[in-house]
């Protein structure tokens, strides 16, 4: 027998729950939801196996298949139905925004004129970007899926169009843990918090003022895929290199390894050098960079003796660190804390 391509297309992490949500959907206006699972080659009985998981791509096949079939892209979660090409108008409708923060008030804002069921919000501050679901009415059993899947909309909708990852830092929940939490960090990432007020995630600030990297071409390629703002993972992050420079400075003892400091970012240390890479920098330059900021500022402000300030910013001895400084700032360490001009080494200087 041969096998499913949908079903080893990847590894199976997305819980059976899910699937459940939209055979409820199927439920609520009296379809026989099986066609849309033969579509995704799921079989009937996985439904009674609360261990059950599926791949990304039979989820994919299901929502695409039953948001035509249901003529509602919103899977029954609502008072009224969102018409198949809803999502994509309201992609459509941002996609003109001159960065991403403008692109999700957007989003926002037009959510609104769709359901009253639920309203999403854009909150900055600290240097914090937090998007809230409010919710207006019991969503009853739908609750967890619909609050999932339309924070994932609206994220994977900003990952597409900024064409980056846009990581992060926490995510929140108006439910206890289900049963398949460990599903949730392959969805959201960053610190996980269930039982919250309401549901939501955070990131960098820095993200909103990104330009958009898409045209209305690239929209109508990523629409032909039935769900991919769910399914799509953005492997560059645009913002790293700053990401890494901060962590660097401020957490410079507990990112003293690749190792640590992928830990600290919630990605691999394979990934983290692959990223930066792709922005044409390596850990090491970034390190470089912040000992010579780190080392500038010390010799600048304080009296502490050089060996001192080598010892701060992670040289093992002076000898190593004047080396270094000489070859960042084209000086001694002693002759840039009294005030020299750099040196200029000429072809013709021995």
């Amino acid at each position: 027998m041969s096998s499913s391509p949908l079903r080893n297309s990847s590894r199976a992490a997305t819980p059976i729950a899910f699937v459940r949500a939209i055979v409820r959907g199927y439920e609520r206006y009296g379809v026989d939801p099986s066609q849309a699972l033969a579509e995704a080659q799921i079989a009937p009985h996985d439904l009674d196996n609360p261990q059950a998981r599926v791949t990304a791509a039979q989820f994919e096949a299901l929502s695409g298949f039953a948001m035509q079939q249901l003529d509602d892209e919103a899977l029954g979660w609502f008072a009224r139905r969102l018409p198949w090409g809803t999502y994509g108008m309201l992609c459509r409708a941002s996609l003109g925004s001159p960065n991403l923060g403008v692109a999700i008030k957007r989003w926002c804002r037009h959510h609104r004129l769709l359901t009253d069921d639920i309203t999403l919000d854009l909150a900055v501050a600290g240097g914090v970007a937090t998007v809230s679901i409010t919710e207006h009415r019991a969503l009853g059993d739908f609750r967890e899926f619909c609050l999932v899947s339309s924070l994932r909309f609206l994220h994977g909708y900003a990952c597409w169009a900024i064409d980056s990852r846009v990581s992060l830092s926490a995510a929140s929940f108006p439910f206890e843990a289900p049963a398949h939490r460990d599903a949730y960090p392959l969805m959201f990432g960053g610190e996980l918090h269930f039982g919250a007020a309401q549901a939501g995630y955070s990131f960098d600030e820095r993200y909103l003022a990104l330009p958009l990297q898409r045209d209305e071409r690239a929209l109508r390629t990523m629409l032909r895929r039935a769900l991919p703002l769910t399914v799509l993972q953005y492997r560059r992050d645009r913002l790293l290199g700053q990401r890494v420079r901060e962590l660097l400075r401020v957490r410079g003892g507990e990112a003293a390894t690749a190792d640590a400091l992928a830990e600290l970012l919630n990605l691999s240390t394979r990934t983290l050098h692959r990223q930066l890479l792709e922005e044409g920098i390596s850990l090491q330059a970034l390190k470089d960079e912040v000992r010579h900021e780190l080392a500038a500022e010390q010799l600048r402000r304080t009296d502490r003796p050089i060996k001192q300030v080598a010892l701060a910013v992670g040289f093992r001895n002076e000898k190593s660190f004047s080396r270094a400084f000489r070859g960042w700032a084209g000086m001694t360490p002693g002759a840039f804390r009294r005030g020299a001009q750099p040196v200029t080494v000429s072809a013709a200087d021995p």
